[in-house]
């Protein structure tokens, strides 16, 4: 079986310039690459890349079942500077497995998930 080397989150979207927008004046990524319907966004060791919809699929609206999770090393201060600037999911909390974490959603409605272990 071959090495994989990397998972780069594909989030499709009728809005790329204002979700490049959202991703560098809220959470302070740059923009890699913009182009008509295709984007690049980096943070630190974070790559996503932004797309309209694939046309081998059907396309209503963003949609995930789940949520993208990024480690992060200052959970408080990042919700500190988020808390009022985005729609919360839920607010900071310490939870039993260990981690203190909270979750927003980005304009397009995909969860974004911050966390840090407790014991950092």
């Amino acid at each position: 079986m071959p090495k994989f080397n990397s998972l780069t989150p594909m989030f499709w979207t009728t809005e790329v310039a204002q979700t490049v927008v959202f991703y560098t004046e809220v959470l302070g990524f740059e923009c890699g690459v913009q182009e008509e319907g295709w984007a690049v966004l980096l943070k630190d060791e974070i790559e996503i890349m932004l797309a309209y919809p694939n046309g081998h699929a059907e396309f209503g609206s963003p949609m995930f079942t789940g949520s993208f999770y990024i480690n992060t090393s200052d959970v408080d201060m990042l919700w500190e500077k988020l808390k009022d600037n985005c729609n919360i999911c839920y607010p900071i909390e310490d939870f039993e497995y260990g981690m203190r974490e909270f979750a927003i959603y980005d304009n397009n409605n995909y969860i974004l998930q911050f966390g840090q272990p407790l014991n950092q």
